[in-house]
């Protein structure tokens, strides 16, 4: 069960994480280098995030 919190936690902050880099990017950034920087790391966390909300379903579905 304390996997399952892990999981949680990281998704929770992973959801701050991209929220933040939205904001980021949203006020504005230096560079069209760090934009597209940004950019690439939301998509790299929201992929991830997909990753642990699918493995979690699956998860469940096994022990459902």
């Amino acid at each position: 069960m304390e996997e399952l919190n892990v999981v949680y936690r990281l998704q929770k902050y992973l959801k701050e994480v991209i929220q933040d880099h939205k904001d980021t990017i949203m006020s504005g950034v230096d560079s069209y280098e760090k934009y597209q920087y940004l950019v690439g790391k939301v998509q790299a966390f929201e992929q991830t995030q997909q990753e642990l909300s699918n493995l979690l379903e699956t998860k469940e579905h096994k022990n459902g």
